[in-house]
């Protein structure tokens, strides 16, 4: 099953395919069916990828390690910044999906 989100003030155009337009139902947005969609959605799996992507951009997973290892710290607290950050964007792309960021 395939979800489409549209703006409240979008309506899809009435000349669909009689496949689309006979299958078309609305659906209500549960906390459920959210969390469902986040499960399986290849978007949210990208954008998950694209945080981590982010965050190994600068720092390795040695890099990590030492970086936990040394808080409190200068070094640790920019490093925390970046991943702080990296996760922010990474929410603001779900929620501009409708869906709730984990």
């Amino acid at each position: 099953m395939t979800y489409v989100s549209l703006p409240d003030d979008v309506e899809l155009r009435g000349d669909q395919p009689d496949e689309i337009r006979d299958t078309l139902a609305s659906a209500v947005m549960t906390d459920a069916l959210r969390d469902l969609i986040s499960e399986h959605s290849p978007h949210v799996w990208l954008i998950d990828q694209r945080v981590r992507d982010m965050i190994a951009d600068r720092y390795s997973i040695t890099d990590e390690i030492k970086q936990m290892r040394t808080a409190p710290s200068a070094e640790f607290d920019e490093y925390n910044a970046h991943v702080e950050a990296s996760r922010a964007w990474g929410h603001e792309q779900k929620l501009a999906l409708g869906l709730r960021a984990n």
